[in-house]
């Protein structure tokens, strides 16, 4: 069944969904620049990290590195679940290069190193490891990154590792336990809240992509709603779609700052009575 608001706006589909191929992403130039310094990062065979705050974009933004990087010359491998003991971590690594899992934390290390190695002495390929979530992993997974890093002596860059978290990630990073993996990221990547002007860009681009030809949003409602969501993705495609469904039912042909109000409202008393 189409949902109302749909037909109301004449919409071909949900313009705020997270279905998208990677190289329909859309990057404002805040982010362009990090997606930019990221890919530099890689052509070096630098290791990085990268924070932000929830929702802002770090993994849309890997989706766009992804999209933009040639294939012939990286292998990428994605790890989300970061909170796994060492031996868990690595036997995670094995499954996700195809590698047979060992059962020994030494073993399944051994595996990956010597599959990273292979790779770098035998093809054009040079692999990333990209650790979402990774303010999540355990310290003694963290702790053991940094010999990931080394080979030959600690001479070739055979490996780069991406490290991806909330910002509370740096703050462990440079804690002198972490110091020797912290030596090895060479760059330290921040990505920032959207600005008001990035709100809009962002609606309207969603928006003419499932068909829409005119404003839908009045520019306070789109003040309001990206004060809200406090510059992140994930909070403004929800509230954009309920200010769309209630406009919709009141019969309104655009969202107005009215309507913005009573959402943002509306989702703040929902807030407080799930505390």
């Amino acid at each position: 069944m189409t949902p109302a608001y749909l037909t109301h706006f004449g919409l071909r589909e949900a313009p705020f969904h997270k279905d998208l191929d990677d190289r329909a992403l859309w990057l404002p130039p805040s982010k362009l620049a990090v997606c930019e310094a990221l890919e530099e990062a890689l052509a070096e065979h630098a290791s990085v990290s990268l924070v932000g705050e929830p929702g802002v974009g770090k993994t849309c933004l890997l989706r766009a590195l992804r999209a933009r990087l040639p294939e012939r010359g990286y292998r990428l491998t994605y790890c989300h679940n970061a909170t796994l003991g060492r031996r868990d971590f690595y036997r995670q690594l094995c499954t996700a290069l195809g590698l047979a899992p060992s059962a020994t934390a030494a073993a399944l290390f051994h595996a990956v190193s010597t599959d990273v190695q292979a790779l770098g002495s035998e093809s054009r390929q040079h692999p990333v490891f990209l650790l979402d979530e990774a303010h999540l992993l355990h310290q003694d997974t963290l702790a053991h990154l940094h010999i990931l890093l080394n080979y030959e002596w600690d001479r070739r860059p055979l490996l780069s590792v991406v490290l991806v978290g909330l910002p509370e990630l740096a703050d462990r990073l440079s804690l002198r336990i972490n110091r020797s993996l912290y030596s090895r990221l060479h760059h330290r990547l921040r990505i920032d809240p959207l600005t008001v002007e990035d709100s809009a860009a962002y609606l309207r681009l969603r928006l003419e992509r499932v068909g829409c030809e005119r404003e839908l949003f009045a520019d306070d409602a789109i003040a309001t709603l990206h004060e809200a969501a406090q510059g992140a993705h994930r909070e403004l495609d929800r509230l954009a779609t309920d200010a769309l469904r209630a406009a919709a039912r009141k019969g309104k042909r655009v969202v107005d700052r009215a309507v913005a109000r009573q959402v943002v409202a509306s989702d703040a008393t929902r807030e407080e009575s799930d505390r």
